[in-house]
């Protein structure tokens, strides 16, 4: 039998080895297969779909009214002005204030701000908390959370106001961060949840067997590793609060109306000349600041909701 064996391991060894005239491997694909044209087509014609509204408010921004008079929409500016900017931000009547969106664009911050760090710091303990330290009736207090992120707005409304009043905040900026912080926190709560509980539960087990405790763990273990779904959070939150107009007019006086009640008051208003080029530039400054913090943390955000949004 051993001799068998090296027979064939010499007749292996000594056997032709054969020759290729051409390159190995697969057939490289086409690049425009029937499958790519019909992918890059359906893409082409989604981003056509969202950015030809886009590109209308910035080219009919930076015109004058005669020539937007001359109705032709799509076409480039013959002369660029940055007017109508300046008018939306500065000098655009709001209401009884001839101030522009400037006012309101403060007061969406000193809104904003304070609102996305309070929701996304208890919304986070209480998805921690709910991962991994359980405690008697968790999965009640989870439920309640979960129902309360599909509980219209509209329903809440009446209720708030005669809290905020008998509270002595209704109409104040305060009154409307703790309405946004409360609101924010159902969704955000399972959003964290569901990301500490994909986390390696060894590196928990670990930590509490060296003696650290619940704020140790958190704050040195949980947080370092949660970059991802914080950045969603902040986004969602971002988006949704500086976007809010309902409660900003319910919730607020004139006076700290945040720039999408701002916003409306310039497009909706019937006194003199209607001016397109200052409503579109006014809509463009609103929308600015979600945009600018998804582009800047969009990476994180995908990779955040993969995590937190489907695991758990």
């Amino acid at each position: 039998m051993p001799d068998t064996i090296a027979l064939k391991t010499a007749d292996v060894a000594l056997a032709p080895v054969k020759s290729f005239d051409g390159p190995n491997g697969k057939k490289p694909k086409r690049v425009l297969s029937p499958r790519n044209i019909m992918l890059y087509g359906t893409l082409f014609v989604a981003a056509a779909y969202y950015l030809l509204p886009l590109y209308v408010m910035i080219v009919t921004s930076l015109k004058g009214m005669p020539e937007i008079r001359m109705g032709n929409i799509f076409s480039p500016p013959m002369e660029i002005t940055f007017e109508p900017w300046v008018k939306a931000w500065a000098t655009a009547c709001t209401g009884l204030n001839c101030d522009g969106l400037s006012r309101g664009f403060w007061n969406s911050v000193r809104i904003t701000v304070p609102s996305v760090i309070v929701s996304i710091a208890i919304a986070s303990v209480n998805g921690y908390a709910l991962a991994n330290w359980r405690f008697k009736g968790s999965e009640l207090f989870f439920s309640i959370l979960v129902i309360g992120a599909f509980i219209p707005y509209q329903v809440m409304i009446y209720p708030i106001v005669i809290v905020l009043r008998e509270m002595g905040i209704y109409g104040t900026l305060t009154g409307l961060i703790i309405v946004h912080s409360i609101f924010g926190m159902p969704i955000l709560t399972l959003l964290f949840r569901n990301y500490f509980a994909s986390l390696p539960q060894e590196l928990f087990k670990a930590a509490r067997v060296d003696g650290a405790g619940f704020w140790q763990i958190f704050l040195k273990i949980m947080v370092p590793m949660s970059l991802p779904i914080f950045v969603v959070a902040m986004i969602l939150q971002v988006t949704g609060i500086w976007n809010d107009f309902l409660f900003g007019v319910v919730f607020t006086r004139p006076e700290y109306y945040p720039m999408t009640v701002q916003l409306n008051n310039i497009v909706n208003s019937v006194q003199g000349v209607k001016e397109y080029n200052v409503n579109m530039a006014a809509t463009i400054l609103t929308g600015l600041v979600p945009l600018i913090v998804y582009f800047v943390s969009g990476r994180l955000f995908v990779r955040g909701i993969a995590a937190g949004a489907v695991k758990g």
